[in-house]
């Protein structure tokens, strides 16, 4: 097939299984890409941690903080399922910086996040993204406000109806009732935009290379392997990447090289049209036509 036929193949493929979305797949070497609406804005949920990654361990390389400060992070106390690590904790817990970007990119822990967020607010990690060239991310809020949803306000029995209202309400222009899914108010890219962050992380660039080195290990280490991975990383390739989910939304980023040497950004930005929690084949849907734009790319 043709690269038309190929995408429109993908499209369909992703409408089969419930799911609208912004793909790109980008060889980091020759600049080569293939994507699906990469331009299109989403919430980014927490693939806006590695904007704040790349933000506070620029401030550490500046020497304006000190990866070995103990913090003081306060008990999320979520009962809810699904966040992990210090946001499900019922006491304060003392944790170095660096520990918490561990727990931040690695096990995408929101209070670990939100600690970063009290050194370096949203309006600053915007403001060192503008100095590093860094376009089309906006950051506007902390992390727990992720779990301020319908989907935490309702019993699990009912989690479909915080589903049907985030697939119904949204309007032509993305605008939503609900902050945290509306584009005008919550923390968003674009698969473009993050491919371009993880070209900054993964080759010579704006971002001091103790930085970016940092970043790409702890991705590299990411607990959360059930989405792009299965489909990405093997013992010929390693996958280092960053999920984000929300309601409806199933993203991931994240980069996979080749023994051969070739190397590619991946973005998946999704969101579901189909009211329930949970979707196994959406996301091995999802993996597919991820797979699908890389394996072409690798062909041209």
């Amino acid at each position: 097939m043709g690269v038309a036929e190929i995408l429109r193949a993908a499209r369909d493929d992703l409408d089969s299984a419930g799911l609208r979305g912004s793909f790109l797949v980008c060889d980091l070497d020759t600049g080569d890409e293939l994507g699906i609406d990469p331009d299109t804005e989403y919430p980014s949920a927490s693939l806006v941690k590695v904007p704040l990654a790349v933000a506070t361990l620029e401030r550490v390389a500046r020497g304006e903080l000190d990866p070995t400060t103990p913090i003081v992070v306060q008990p999320g106390r979520v009962t809810a399922p699904g966040p992990v690590g210090i946001t499900k904790f019922r006491h304060p817990a003392t944790i170095a910086l660096e520990d918490l970007l561990y727990l931040t990119l690695s096990i995408s822990d929101n209070a670990a996040a939100d600690a970063l967020f009290g050194l370096t607010p949203p309006e600053a990690v915007t403001a060192e993204l503008d100095r590093l060239g860094i376009e089309g991310i906006s950051v506007r809020h902390l992390l727990h406000e992720l779990t301020r949803t319908p989907t935490e306000m309702l019993d699990p029995a009912h989690a479909h109806l915080a589903h049907t209202l985030a697939i119904t309400a949204t309007t032509a222009g993305h605008g939503h009732p609900v902050p945290q899914l509306d584009i005008s108010r919550a923390n968003t890219g674009s698969a473009r935009a993050f491919v371009e962050l993880l070209q900054k992380i993964w080759r010579p660039s704006s971002i001091r290379p103790e930085a970016a080195a940092q970043i790409r290990r702890l991705m590299g280490e990411n607990m959360l392997r059930n989405r792009l991975a299965p489909d990405f990383g093997s013992d010929a390739s390693r996958w280092s990447s960053k999920t984000g989910t929300l309601i409806n939304l199933r993203h991931e980023i994240g980069v996979v090289e080749h023994a051969d040497g070739q190397t590619f950004a991946v973005a998946a930005l999704t969101e579901s049209t189909v009211p329930a929690t949970n979707q196994p084949g959406a996301e091995a849907v999802m993996a597919a036509v991820a797979r699908l734009l890389r394996d072409e790319l690798r062909r041209m």
